[in-house]
């Protein structure tokens, strides 16, 4: 089970003051099955850019992939589980696949079963632990604090520690790199 996180969405009244809209845990989470302890917590979606502040709907409230829409961004909360808690246990095909991203999956498996490429530009700050970012060529330990801008490279997520890790990303829609 997943840990919960607090999602707070503001929007606008009728007289167009400004409001709270939605206020407690996001109910957009995603456990993915092939990949046990890894949770996927969407927060929010845009379409677009620029994204639209007209309406009260939640605009998370869609299937849960690891890409976002064409032009568009996703507002996500990740939790990795150590490393030695999916040991053996990882069905590469059916976590990727789980998430609508086989194509993004690094058919070599060289580095990690995680090993995967979007094109996407992807912000993230680790919230809680430490974790490992995997490129093809080199690695860095982030801590708490951290952060890190992740630019349409193949890259992975490894946790060497005994306890879950918790990343905030913001993934961006962006054109393909060398």
């Amino acid at each position: 089970m997943a840990r919960s996180m607090r999602r707070v969405v503001t929007g606008h009244n009728a007289e167009g003051k400004s409001m709270i809209l939605m206020d407690g845990p996001s109910p957009h989470v995603l456990e993915v099955e092939g990949m046990p302890g890894l949770a996927l917590i969407n927060l929010w979606v845009s379409d677009r850019s620029p994204a639209a502040n007209a309406g009260s709907g939640d605009a998370a409230a869609r299937q849960i992939v690891l890409e976002p829409p064409p032009r568009g961004t996703i507002f996500r909360v990740v939790d990795f589980p150590p490393d030695k808690v999916m040991a053996g246990k990882v069905d590469r095909g059916k976590t990727f696949a789980a998430m609508g991203a086989g194509h993004a999956m690094d058919r070599s498996e060289a580095r990690h079963p995680g090993m995967h490429r979007t094109n996407t530009v992807d912000y993230a700050l680790v919230l809680d632990g430490e974790i490992w970012a995997l490129m093809d060529d080199g690695e860095t330990l982030l801590r708490a604090g951290d952060s890190l801008v992740q630019r349409g490279t193949n890259h992975a997520w490894s946790n060497r520690t005994d306890t879950p890790c918790r990343v905030a990303f913001v993934l961006v829609d962006a054109e393909p790199g060398s």
